[in-house]
């Protein structure tokens, strides 16, 4: 019988997936100060009763971030139920539940200080970094408490284990990504070329704003990281399990379509759709490495063994069912 715990699990990361989306788009249209500097009342109300579509927008974010939060704090509660004392799942639901409650403050200290809309200062640059890191940590133990509502199968992170420190440096690569992007797509939205030529200038002359000039080190960092994650996805597929060479080989195929995407992003000067197209396989990549992570560092001897439910039932633990 279908685990519906693990289903739900799937649905939660699904629909945070699009509320991230939604907050990309609440930063590209610059509709972030929509509902002013009020949190988390909006413009003061409740219920905006005169609402202008930049409010529309901020507003329906602040309700779909609500429900992501209520939908998360289930999922916790549900995994006590559903699962045993000790079971990763469990971590991972409560993982979650920090995580996302520091989403929702990172989320209010944008709004309270006012770094929205036209704000180009460093502090709406470094708030934006944060901000980004956490909801990879944030997606990525959702995508993981899925797996392991799943499976069931608990890594271990040994020093001596040479993969540890390859997968390290391939998560660290793609949280320096990540943070870059961001800068990027906020000099895009606050400062927004006229044409590729402009676009490239700006980024390599000395008079431009510091958002802009940063912008260039994106696409030099999502290289050099695609390369090292694309070796190393092949290197840990010409060793692992099934399992392992499956999410080895979806992941090296999602990077480099990622890659393809961010340059159509930069021809096209960065219109909304493919930012938020570009910023949903980068989330993609992110959660399919750390799960993949979390497969590669099962010890041996626990693959494939069985695992026990809350009701006491053995089933396999690469079944798929609990």
């Amino acid at each position: 019988m279908k685990d519906r715990f693990a289903g739900f699990a799937g649905v939660v990361t699904g629909y945070n997936l699009l509320v991230i989306l939604w907050g990309a788009y609440v930063r590209a249209t610059g509709s972030g100060a929509g509902c002013g500097s009020h949190w988390p009342l909006c413009n003061g109300e409740v219920v905006p009763r005169s609402a202008t579509v930049e409010m529309m927008v901020e507003f329906t974010h602040r309700i779909t971030s609500g429900v992501a939060l209520v939908l998360v704090v289930a999922l916790w509660f549900w995994a006590r139920r559903a699962r045993p004392s000790g079971h990763i799942a469990r971590t991972g639901a409560t993982l979650s539940v920090v995580f996302i409650l520091v989403e929702a403050l990172l989320g209010a200290g944008l709004v309270l200080f006012e770094l929205v809309a036209d704000d180009a200062s460093a502090f709406r640059a470094v708030s934006m970094v944060l901000h980004l890191v956490n909801t990879f940590l944030l997606i990525g133990v959702l995508g993981l408490t899925t797996w392991w509502a799943m499976d069931g199968e608990r890594p271990r992170i040994a020093r001596s284990d040479r993969r540890v420190w390859l997968l390290g440096v391939a998560m660290l690569g793609l949280l320096v990504v990540g943070a870059t992007g961001a800068i990027a797509a906020l000099g895009d939205t606050l400062f927004p070329a006229t044409s590729l030529e402009q676009g490239l200038r700006e980024s390599f002359s000395s008079n431009s704003h510091i958002l802009l000039r940063l912008r260039k080190y994106h696409p030099l960092m999502a290289i050099l990281t695609g390369l090292y994650v694309v070796f190393l996805t092949r290197q840990l597929a010409s060793t692992g399990s099934d399992k392992v060479k499956r999410l080895a080989s979806v992941a090296g195929i999602i990077y480099l379509l990622q890659l393809a995407i961010g340059a159509t992003n930069m021809i096209l000067l960065a219109p909304v759709a493919t930012q938020m197209l570009h910023l949903l396989f980068a989330d993609l990549v992110w959660i399919n490495l750390v799960v993949l992570a979390a497969a590669v560092l099962v010890p041996e001897e626990m693959a494939g063994a069985p695992s026990r439910t809350a009701g006491g039932r053995l089933v396999s633990a690469s079944s798929g069912n609990a």
